[in-house]
């Protein structure tokens, strides 16, 4: 599998529980439909964790979403869709900036069950 990883910046109008509020109740919904999409994963920024041995990045993040899929062709086809074009035109609406990563991940530890 494949994934894309995008880290999200409210638009500055928006407080951030406005922006979780959107992107749970509107924007989620529509990812429901985007053909190819095998998980779909919002990450909501609670706080903060800094380190005294690592300086912070001057990157603000509200969350972090990840979109699962097959393969680098299935990725394609999907954000090729009408149903995609829609997310991505919902997502201008409260995203003000985007940072997006497409990911070959590398399991280190799994879940273990």
């Amino acid at each position: 599998m494949i994934k894309s990883i995008g880290l999200l910046t409210r638009r500055p109008e928006l407080s951030h529980d406005e922006f979780v509020r959107h992107w749970i109740e509107i924007h989620a919904p529509l990812a429901h439909a985007v053909p190819g999409v095998r998980r779909y994963v919002q990450n909501h920024i609670i706080e903060e964790r800094h380190r005294a041995d690592i300086r912070t990045t001057d990157v603000d993040i509200d969350g972090i979403a990840e979109l699962w899929f097959d393969d680098r062709a299935a990725m394609d086809l999907a954000n090729a869709s009408a149903e995609a074009k829609r997310l991505h035109d919902d997502g201008a609406l409260f995203i003000g900036r985007i940072k997006s990563f497409v990911i070959d991940e590398k399991i280190i530890i799994p879940i273990s069950r």
